[in-house]
């Protein structure tokens, strides 16, 4: 659970925003909401239905392995709204910042404002405690305007996805 108490996500509380530990019984959903994330780049592709989804299946797979083994302590929350499951949020507190390892919200929950009040209570957690908020960005993810128009700015070009920050005033 997230190391604020709810009332200290003011934004995500009005906007009806819950969160709750992920589990395993989570899985289905969370690979579902995964490959909701990637239906444009597959639509380029000239794969069956089967082949997409054990593209996807494999990928989802890859990706949470991979975030479990290098970010162990992080909080692993569901996003809900109004009791339904509609998103994730993974964070992990490191000492010297705190890393958005991936939020990610069904099509149908995104645009109206959910990110942006979520993002904006991470970054005055941030703020409080004195340490930037970074996260990892493809260079094409619509997402990314809404990053810089929160104060994120690019700190290193990763390839295929930029490292962004938002520092408290007086931090690099």
């Amino acid at each position: 659970m997230p190391a604020q108490s709810r009332s200290a996500w003011p934004r995500s509380d009005a906007a009806g925003l819950t969160f709750r530990a992920a589990g395993e019984a989570d899985i289905p959903f969370l690979s579902r909401l995964y490959a909701s994330t990637r239906v444009d780049e597959l639509a380029l592709t000239d794969w069956s239905e089967a082949q997409k989804a054990a593209f996807l299946d494999m990928q989802f797979q890859a990706q949470h392995g991979h975030y479990h083994k290098y970010y162990p302590q992080a909080d692993w929350l569901v996003i809900q709204h109004a009791g339904q499951d509609i998103g994730r949020l993974y964070i992990e507190r490191w000492p010297s910042q705190h890393r958005i390892i991936d939020i990610a919200l069904l099509p149908a929950h995104r645009r109206k404002g959910y990110g942006r009040a979520l993002l904006r209570d991470l970054i005055d957690e941030g703020l409080l405690a004195g340490k930037s908020m970074s996260i990892h960005v493809e260079k094409n993810n619509p997402a990314r305007r809404l990053y810089l128009d929160l104060g994120f700015v690019v700190v290193e070009d990763k390839g295929v996805y930029d490292l962004m920050a938002c520092a408290p005033a007086g931090n690099p």
